[in-house]
């Protein structure tokens, strides 16, 4: 089952539920995934395309989340912190510290990278390998502190 078709069913059961906080998010996300395929309608969008749309839904709400916290207002960030939390089950279970860093001492191993000098090399490797799996600055920061070492 396509990942468009999935919203759809648990929109038609938020309906049914009359969640709100779901109905939105599944509309947004909805939006956003028919946006893909408006923007090249001959291209066929691919799994990882729709993928990455969820990835920066999730980022821009962790990003709001973290401002509305910040200047205290409580009534926004428990939206946002709603929205996050039911996009975050359409996404794969992000990696914990350790097992970023196994497999990101993995990746250092494969390029044969020695020092920060070769961050690059192993962010290209690392951010497709994990595309999903963790955020790019988690990604960034564990390499930067495994090369450092």
């Amino acid at each position: 089952m396509s990942l468009i078709d999935q919203v759809g069913e648990h929109l038609k059961d938020a309906m049914r539920a009359k969640d709100q906080a779901k109905l939105r998010t599944l509309r947004a996300i909805k939006a956003e995934l028919l946006l893909l395929k408006t923007k090249d309608a001959n291209a066929e969008v691919s799994a990882d395309d729709e993928m990455a749309a969820l990835v920066k839904m999730a980022k821009q709400r962790r990003e709001s989340l973290k401002i509305y916290q910040e200047q205290g207002r409580n009534d926004l960030s428990q939206i946002e912190e709603e929205e996050l939390r039911i996009i975050e089950t359409f996404l794969p279970k992000q990696l914990s510290t350790d097992e970023l860093k196994a497999e990101l001492q993995k990746i250092i191993e494969q390029t044969g990278a020695s020092g920060i000098q070769d961050m690059g090399k192993v962010m290209g490797m690392a951010s497709s390998k994990l595309k999903g799996l963790a955020e790019g600055s988690a990604i960034a920061s564990a390499v930067r502190e495994l090369l450092s070492a």
